[in-house]
C-alpha cells in the first residue's frame, strides 16, 4: 500500500500471516498499535516517507514480536539524535533499521530474503520428513504390527477352536450318559428275565 495517500491503519484488515507490509510514502503520523493487533506475524515493515516525528509513535511496534527489520528513513524521526541507537535500544527484537544493522552491516535483497525463507522451509520439511533411515524403522514397525495382528487372530482362532472342542466334549459326555442309560436298561430286563426263570427252577426242584 505504497503512495496510496493512506492517513490511518485504522481500517487494516486482519491478516494473521503477513510477513512482510509496504506503507511508504503515505501519511501516517500513528496509530501503528493496530498493526500488532492485525498482523502479528510481520517481519517486514517499511515505514518511510511518512509522518512519524517521535520515538512514542515507534514505541507501539514492540509488540510485533517477529519484526525484524524496519525502514523509517525519510520520516522526521530520522533527524532526532541518536535516533539510530534509540530505535534499537526500544525495538530489540529488530535486527535491520532503513537496510542496516547496527553494525551498519546492510540487509540482505527482499529477494534474498525470499530465497532464504523458501531453503529454509525445505530444511523444515526435510527435517520433518526425517532420514530415509526413519521410514525403514517405521515399515519394520509396521511389519511388527501386522504381525503382531496375525498372532492375535491366532490366537482368536486358538480360542473358537477350543471353545468348539469343549462344546464337542459335553456332547460326547451326554452321548455317554446316554449310552450308559442304555446299558443300565438292558442289565435291568437281563435281571428281570432271570427272575422269571427262577420260580420255574424252584418248581423243578421241589418235583424231585
Amino acid at each position: 500500500m505504497a503512495n496510496v495517500e493512506l492517513t490511518s491503519l485504522a481500517k487494516l484488515p486482519t491478516l494473521s500471516k503477513l510477513r512482510k507490509l509496504e506503507l511508504s510514502d503515505n501519511i501516517i503520523s500513528g496509530g501503528l498499535e493496530v498493526l500488532a493487533e492485525r498482523c502479528p506475524n510481520l517481519t517486514y515493515l517499511n515505514l518511510s516517507g511518512n509522518k512519524i516525528k517521535d520515538l512514542g509513535t515507534v514505541e507501539a511496534l514492540q509488540n510485533l514480536k517477529n519484526l525484524k527489520s524496519l525502514d523509517l528513513f525519510n520520516c522526521e524521526i530520522t533527524n532526532l539524535e541518536d535516533y539510530r541507537d534509540s530505535i534499537f535500544e526500544l525495538l530489540q527484537q529488530i535486527t535491520y533499521l532503513d537496510g542496516f544493522d547496527q553494525e551498519d552491516n546492510e540487509a540482505p535483497d527482499s529477494e534474498d530474503d525470499d530465497d532464504e525463507g523458501d531453503e529454509d522451509d525445505d530444511d523444515e520439511d526435510e527435517h520433518e520428513a526425517g532420514p530415509p533411515g526413519e521410514y525403514e524403522e517405521e515399515d519394520d514397525e509396521d511389519a511388527g504390527g501386522s504381525d503382531l495382528g496375525e498372532g492375535e487372530e491366532e490366537e482368536e482362532v486358538g480360542l473358537s477352536y477350543l471353545m468348539k472342542e469343549e462344546i464337542q466334549d459335553e456332547d460326547d459326555d451326554d452321548d455317554y450318559v446316554e449310552e450308559g442309560g442304555d446299558e443300565e436298561e438292558e442289565a435291568e430286563g437281563v435281571r428281570g428275565e432271570k427272575r422269571k426263570r427262577d420260580p420255574e427252577d424252584e418248581g423243578e426242584e421241589e418235583e424231585d
